[in-house]
């Protein structure tokens, strides 16, 4: 987290506190490896459930990470609630390794949309290979907007 923007904190908390209650992070085993103002990287390790025929990281598992990652970087800016609007996903290589990594950066913070992109990168041997790229279109919500969507018990 950054230390100089204390005003970060309780937005970090609040953004924590949200992933923590997805249950499709932990169905996956993800984790929120870094969060600042602007990013977000999350992180998942090889499981054999999320591997497709060929032995690789499904394609799926990367698309996931995208649309967490750039949705999380997006609600860092300042602090408002944020889903996913739209994203391109470009499949660069095979997702092989023991880890895929997304890093998540805030291109154009906006009061309604935000612009983010994505970097995946799969660990081979403790050496990062860039495996997908995107951009995303995060739609921000104002308080009327979030109170509308129910969250479940």
């Amino acid at each position: 987290m950054n230390e100089t923007d204390p005003d970060f904190a309780p937005i970090a908390a609040r953004i924590r506190d949200n992933v923590g209650r997805q249950g499709f992070m932990g169905h996956v085993g993800a984790e929120l490896a870094e969060l600042s103002r602007g990013a977000c990287t999350l992180a998942v390790d090889r499981r054999p459930e999320l591997l497709q025929q060929h032995g690789l990281f499904h394609g799926g598992v990367t698309a996931f990470l995208v649309d967490n990652a750039t949705t999380i970087a997006a609600a860092t800016s300042r602090g408002q609630p944020a889903l996913t609007a739209e994203y391109k996903l470009n499949l660069l290589s095979p997702a092989s390794g023991d880890r895929l990594i997304c890093r998540a950066r805030v291109v154009k913070p906006g009061r309604q949309v935000a612009v983010v992109a994505a970097d995946v990168f799969c660990v081979i041997d403790g050496k990062e290979k860039h495996t997908a790229t995107a951009l995303a279109s995060i739609a921000m919500l104002d308080d009327a907007a979030a109170a509308r969507i129910q969250s479940p018990a």
